[in-house]
């Protein structure tokens, strides 16, 4: 199986996530379908059914997460020597040549991609226009409404 790029900060998550689900989410569902047992009949006993729903949801999500840090490769960008050029985990900011628009992203693997919070992942299009390079380069990035090039301002390793 191929591993998956993971910064620290996204593994981090994960972990303190799948760490909530074990310690609080798991022993709460439990209790809920425990006292939805006393209640009687399981057929007809909506709170049962919701929490078996609830534990479903969570279990899932568990294996989930444990599935992706056991197929991750973390690497942490502050240790990596690339020399100026843009790699995964790095942060950078382009400008858009037509509009002087800039905007700052964190290229990062596929789960922790929000734009919202300036994170991009690493096989977007902008992400893999810019791999590679450095400083001052201008790329061009296929969008859907066309072509845009962007100026690379600064990378930064954070």
């Amino acid at each position: 199986m191929n591993k998956v790029p993971l910064t620290v900060t996204g593994a981090e998550k994960l972990r303190k996530e799948l760490e909530e689900l074990k310690a609080v989410t798991r022993p709460r569902i439990i209790k809920a379908i425990a006292v939805a047992r006393e209640h009687g009949d399981l057929k007809e006993n909506a709170e049962y059914h919701a929490a078996r729903e609830q534990q479903s949801f969570a279990e899932g999500r568990i294996a989930n997460i444990e599935g992706k840090l056991s197929n991750a490769e973390i690497i942490d960008v502050k240790k990596i020597n690339a020399n100026g050029k843009v790699v995964f985990g790095a942060t950078v900011e382009i400008e858009n040549i037509n509009t002087e628009e800039t905007v700052v992203y964190q290229l990062v693997g596929e789960d922790e991609a929000d734009i919202k919070q300036g994170r991009i992942s690493i096989g977007s299009p902008i992400a893999r226009a810019l791999v590679g390079k450095e400083e001052e380069d201008v790329v061009t990035v296929k969008a859907p409404g066309g072509e845009i090039e962007y100026e690379i301002l600064s990378i930064k390793y954070i």
